[in-house]
């Protein structure tokens, strides 16, 4: 079976390369590909753009007394970042944030990748268990959250728990779809030298679902996030996280305060998503390497 692997995999690489010409010429003729450096100006000026607008409204558009509800992005910079207490108080707060959000993702990432391969495997299994996960994507996770301190208490199993459980959903169902998506020739192929169910799910679907499977866990890493805070304003007891400091800062109506612990937030879910993407790209350099084949 060694043998008859090998020479299926050497078969599925060699119909490959004129694909890959294919491809090739045609991006030739749609034009020349976007500058690198395109990728990290665009978000700059759009950035520039909206502290530009944020900036007038704050100065021009808001009223004195009112400018609390929306301060200048200078005064939330002095305020939130280089005050040294509230910095620190912050990030903090917010290092206990992303270690809960951090376990719900990598247990999310596990199970649901888990669960994916099952569903995969028997038809009869993705019917049963499919909906299900469906139904854990649809269930208001602020009218859960209470039972799970309930059950679980109120410090850090409780909060991963609700990060698994709204993470869980998008790597289930971009594993599940990256996995079905092989092409049937190429099951035919490998029915055609004896590959066996583990051979085919090793050598075959999980290196083809590797694309939907990252673009999964990037959604997943906003949503752990997002469930980390979310977690954070319920369970009040134990190491207080970003949530929690966020309506502290609500009630005070420091809004200075507050902006900046969103942005610290979204940050670190923008820093996730940036490693995930760094890991397609590897990914699709590396199989793009395997189709093209040595020059």
């Amino acid at each position: 079976m060694t043998t008859g692997t090998t020479g299926a995999a050497e078969a599925v690489r060699a119909p490959a390369r004129p694909a890959a010409g294919r491809a090739a010429g045609a991006g030739a003729k749609a034009g020349p590909r976007p500058r690198p450096g395109l990728r990290i100006i665009a978000p700059v000026l759009v950035f520039l753009l909206v502290m530009s607008v944020w900036t007038v409204v704050s100065e021009l558009v808001l009223a004195a007394d009112s400018r609390f509800l929306l301060p200048a992005p200078y005064d939330v910079i002095r305020v939130g970042v280089l005050d040294g207490a509230n910095r620190a108080e912050i990030l903090t707060a917010l290092w206990s944030t992303t270690q809960i959000a951090l376990a719900g993702l990598a247990l999310a990432i596990v199970v649901g990748v888990l669960l994916a391969v099952v569903m995969s495997q028997a038809r009869w299994v993705e019917h049963a268990l499919y909906p299900w996960a469906v139904v854990l994507q649809t269930i208001p996770i602020l009218a859960v959250v209470p039972m799970f301190g309930f059950w679980f208490g109120y410090e850090f199993e409780s909060r991963v728990i609700v990060c698994v459980m709204v993470a869980l959903f998008p790597t289930i169902t971009n594993t599940l779809f990256g996995l079905k998506s092989v092409e049937p020739g190429l099951h035919d192929l490998f029915t055609l030298h004896g590959a066996t169910r583990r051979q085919r799910l090793l050598r075959l679907q999980l290196p083809a679902a590797l694309p939907a499977m990252i673009t999964g866990f990037k959604i997943s890493a906003g949503m752990a996030i997002i469930g980390s805070i979310v977690a954070d304003f319920f369970f009040r007891q134990g190491e207080p996280g970003i949530g929690r400091m966020i309506d502290v800062y609500r009630q005070r109506l420091a809004t200075e305060e507050l902006l900046t612990a969103l942005m610290w937030s979204s940050l670190v879910g923008l820093l996730l998503f940036w490693c995930f993407d760094l890991l397609g790209d590897h990914v699709d350099r590396r199989r793009s390497g395997r189709t093209r084949g040595p020059s």
